[in-house]
């Protein structure tokens, strides 16, 4: 069934701006959002996403108040969301593998809601800009078409990406909009930054450097979060890059080094360390071959927990 904009069927395939001019509000809606201020996001309540990583869950959940995620440059953060039973999906997808990555959101979701409950599924689509190599843009063309060919009927609610998060400065072209949270409970959707991303921020960020598939990370009937057990190879080269000057990593691992922001190349560097500390996920990461399992305690922070059979 096709994407819809307040009841009407979006015409696809078209550009962005073909899409605004045919449905305005959604530009009204994407500058709302470009002009708040960015609100720091503490980790009490909060469920952070990284690149290639989903989470679903819903106002039952006594653990998690707020799914949040921020980097993104060509990368597009998605919220879809039930407006029946409030179920909430968020993902921040690169582009790597979107025409499977949809339906995983998709399946994700539906495994919290009751197909027969009233309501409707809500997606909004945060980042990207007018980059050079037009990533941005393949992305957010993907994105919707993969959306419109899904089974159910989905309304696009917020539509800020490529153009229409886009500033110009000194002839460089930067997103606006780096990162977002939606609040599970009130489904308030507001631009928003992290100064924690954990927990276990190193091992997220090195299963998917080596190329590690879109995962659900949170299992919202336990409250828990989970990681692992992965498995990867040793990373190519990486004494080498470990040697390469700020510039030569920032021009090497991004898809947009001058949009990047000013932690990038200090977070990349700390993950190439840890996968040279582990160049095969072994035992010392996972101990017995078990997941590592996270839950909140009575603070609201993550802590980590026993597996079972441990």
């Amino acid at each position: 069934m096709p994407l819809f904009v307040e009841g009407r069927r979006v015409q696809l395939p078209q550009s962005v701006s073909e899409i605004v001019r045919a449905h305005p509000s959604l530009e009204e809606r994407a500058k709302l959002l470009r002009g708040q201020s960015v609100q720091l996001v503490g980790p009490k309540g909060l469920l952070y996403v990284q690149q290639r990583e989903l989470a679903v869950t819903s106002p039952k959940d006594g653990s998690i108040s707020i799914l949040g995620s921020d980097d993104a440059t060509t990368c597009h953060i998605v919220v879809l969301r039930h407006t029946g039973n409030g179920a909430t999906c968020m993902t921040h997808c690169d582009g790597s593998d979107t025409k499977t990555e949809v339906p995983l959101i998709m399946n994700s979701l539906k495994s919290l809601s009751n197909p027969t409950q009233n309501g409707r599924l809500e997606v909004h689509l945060v980042g990207g800009f007018n980059d050079d190599r037009q990533l941005s843009q393949k992305l957010t063309n993907q994105l919707l078409n993969e959306f419109d060919r899904q089974e159910d009927d989905i309304h696009l609610m917020t539509f800020c990406v490529t153009e229409l998060n886009d500033r110009e400065e000194n002839e460089n072209h930067f997103p606006v909009v780096y990162g977002i949270a939606v609040n599970i409970k009130t489904a308030e959707i507001f631009r928003a930054s992290f100064p924690e991303r954990g927990p276990e921020e190193e091992l997220r960020s090195a299963r998917s450097l080596t190329g590690g598939p879109m995962i659900n990370i949170y299992d919202a009937k336990t409250e828990q979060l989970h990681f692992g057990p992965y498995f990867w190879r040793p990373f190519p080269r990486v004494d080498f890059w470990l040697q390469q000057d700020d510039k030569q990593l920032l021009e090497q691992f991004s898809t947009s080094p001058l949009a990047e922001p000013p932690h990038f190349v200090r977070h990349i560097r700390s993950t190439l360390m840890f996968l040279k500390k582990y160049p095969f996920p072994d035992d010392s990461l996972f101990p017995g071959n078990r997941a590592l399992l996270y839950k909140k305690n009575e603070g609201g922070l993550w802590e980590k927990i026993s597996s079972p059979g441990s």
